[in-house]
């Protein structure tokens, strides 16, 4: 059949195409990946009580024995009723051992192949989106609607709500795989329990992460002209562990964003209209940081900064034993020169 869209995917997970038996689930997002087979092969042994219902394969087995996937996709159920067939696509080939499947008659069980990401062109993708009694399913990482929609499944099922705040916060703070992400917000709303409403502190407890939110606010101290904030944070940052280079990449980025968004201020546009329209590219507990900021320095003086932080890199990436000091020498003179844009 055609190839399935990624915006498509979890429609025809929820009600698959009568006639297809073998799906393809693949994509970069292992979670996801995981998530999806693990749903398919639930709603195809939906009602079975059979232990042997399922069956596990290895694809490098069953590269050296083709045979066997259309032999165990054709077997009969011990006690009636369909059967699934999972299997984990490794590196060798199993286009044989799915080619015979295909070419087969239509068996009373579902298989679902599950592989990391594949090219356009890679056979077995191909195949699958080809193949009339096949389909291709991609897992690429969570968008904004797709967490969301995570969000409200995990919290309406544990009986809970969530303010705006937290949920703004949440959402910025989960990471892309899909599977890690829903643990979080399981892990969340556990601690919530007997509670009726989950709070930006609950968020903060559970799911940030401390050691982001300790490199931000080294940033955010920097480009909002704070030397002293970035002094305590650059040594909090040193006495968990964390490097000052890592920091100063950190910045870096944070430099070339706030370029991108000054310059929609100076084309007269609001600092605060420029940071909300930014959504999830900006951590909810920074937005009053960056738009302070945003109002503090000028474009040019920006790209100032990026040509120093660029430096600080090059020179921390060429020699470690001076890389640290080259990064806090960088990070305080931004800080500097932000402080002398505020007066």
């Amino acid at each position: 059949m055609v190839a399935i869209k990624s915006s498509a995917v979890d429609a025809f997970v929820a009600k698959p195409q009568p006639g297809v038996f073998a799906l393809l689930v693949y994509g970069p997002d292992a979670g996801l990946v995981a998530e999806r087979s693990e749903k398919l092969v639930s709603r195809a042994l939906e009602g079975s009580d059979d232990p042997f219902s399922l069956v596990r394969l290895d694809g490098d087995d069953l590269a050296q024995d083709p045979g066997r996937l259309p032999d165990e996709a054709n077997t009969i159920a011990l006690f009636g009723g369909q059967r699934a067939i999972r299997v984990k696509v490794g590196g060798r080939s199993i286009v044989p051992a799915v080619e015979a499947l295909l070419g087969g008659p239509e068996p009373q069980s579902l298989t679902v192949l599950e592989a990391g990401d594949l090219k356009k062109n890679a056979p077995l993708r191909a195949l699958c989106e080809k193949h009339p009694h096949a389909a291709a399913l991609p897992c690429y990482p969570d968008e904004a609607g797709a967490r969301d929609r995570l969000i409200d499944e995990e919290i309406r099922a544990a009986g809970l709500t969530i303010s705006s705040e937290a949920r703004s916060l949440l959402a910025a703070s989960l990471g892309p795989d899909r599977l890690a992400a829903r643990e979080d917000v399981r892990k969340l709303c556990l601690y919530a329990m007997g509670a009726s409403r989950i709070e930006v502190d609950d968020v903060a407890a559970i799911v940030a992460d401390s050691g982001e939110v300790g490199m931000d606010e080294a940033v955010d101290a920097a480009f909002g002209g704070r030397p002293a904030d970035l002094a305590a944070a650059l040594r909090a940052l040193r006495s968990s562990g964390a490097s000052a280079s890592v920091t100063l990449v950190a910045a870096l980025r944070h430099a070339l964003a706030m370029h991108r968004l000054r310059a929609q201020v100076e084309d007269g546009r609001s600092a605060r209209s420029v940071v909300e329209s930014a959504g999830h590219a900006i951590h909810f507990r920074r937005k009053d940081a960056v738009e302070r900021a945003l109002q503090r320095w000028t474009a040019s003086r920006l790209m100032d900064a990026v040509a120093r932080l660029a430096d600080a890199v090059a020179t921390a990436r060429k020699s470690a034993s001076i890389g640290e000091a080259a990064a806090e020498r960088a990070l305080l003179a931004v800080a500097q020169e932000a402080a002398r844009l505020g007066r």
